[in-house]
């Protein structure tokens, strides 16, 4: 009989055997669907920019939160279901190379290409939105600097906490997704978690690889220079921190915390 989802030890299972694809797919492979996943994030958090710019006004800041949560959550739908490389959905593997299917090494090597290539198609997809001239001179260009601004001037230690718990979030959607049998249970798995960190105002590094830069695009564009804004304060006051944080949520609590309930003692195929 045609099962409609996977239990959660199947999936746990499903997430290892699909983490061997770092074993033989192709780096160019690997780099072009990582450029991908740093599109479909952007197209996400664009709207929701654009969403949110006045929406606390005449809804109030939670309804804008959760209106904001609720667009932004087409990135990962597009990257699950059209295919793509996510750096946060990619901590999953770190299942497979616990269970010994893949040898740590090739997970590093499938983390920094990854990494790279959401970087490089959040930087060319907020470029092209400054081309556009739609933010340039109004109230979404102003809230799209104001967000960049913002995520610049965090400290470290809540940036990395915020980090953990949306990655968290981030990977078991994914892992609902993975458990999902049909197009739309995967577009829920996806929806509501993402929902959630967003609304809750977590952290996510590879929408920070848009949002930020979107800020300092539109900043040169205007010849302005938005206090704490500089590329500085992206690399290393964001990106550093939201990224270990990151790591942590999907590591030890999704990867490692399943592949102990399900898989650990279990023999490695």
């Amino acid at each position: 009989m045609d099962k409609r989802f996977l239990t959660p030890a199947e999936t746990a299972g499903a997430i290892v055997a699909a983490g061997e694809r770092v074993l033989t797919q192709p780096l160019s492979r690997t780099l072009v669907l990582s450029l991908l996943a740093g599109f479909y994030i952007a197209f996400g958090a664009e709207l929701a920019t654009v969403v949110t710019s006045d929406a606390a006004t005449h809804l109030g800041l939670g309804v804008s939160r959760l209106l904001g949560g609720s667009v932004f959550s087409l990135g990962l739908m597009l990257v699950v279901v059209c295919g793509a490389e996510l750096f946060t959905g990619n901590s999953l593997l770190a299942k497979a190379a616990l269970h010994g299917r893949i040898p740590w090494g090739k997970l590093a090597e499938n983390w920094g290409v990854v990494i790279l290539g959401n970087l490089a198609g959040s930087l060319f997809f907020a470029w092209l939105m400054t081309e556009t001239g739609l933010w340039q001179n109004g109230r979404i260009g102003e809230h799209a600097v104001g967000i960049a601004a913002v995520k610049c001037q965090l400290d470290f230690w809540p940036a990395f906490v915020r980090g953990i718990l949306c990655n968290w979030l981030v990977c078991l959607a994914v892992f609902m997704a993975t458990a999902a049998r049909d197009i739309i249970s995967k577009i829920l798995a996806c929806y509501v978690p993402i929902m959630a960190f967003v609304a809750s105002g977590f952290e996510h590094n590879v929408a920070n690889m848009y949002f930020i830069p979107a800020g300092l695009f539109i900043d040169l564009a205007l010849g302005q220079q938005t206090n704490g804004l500089t590329w500085g304060n992206f690399f290393i006051g964001n990106l550093l921190p939201v990224t270990l944080g990151n790591i942590v949520g999907g590591v030890v609590f999704v990867s490692f915390a399943y592949w102990f309930v399900h898989l650990r003692g279990t023999k490695a195929e």
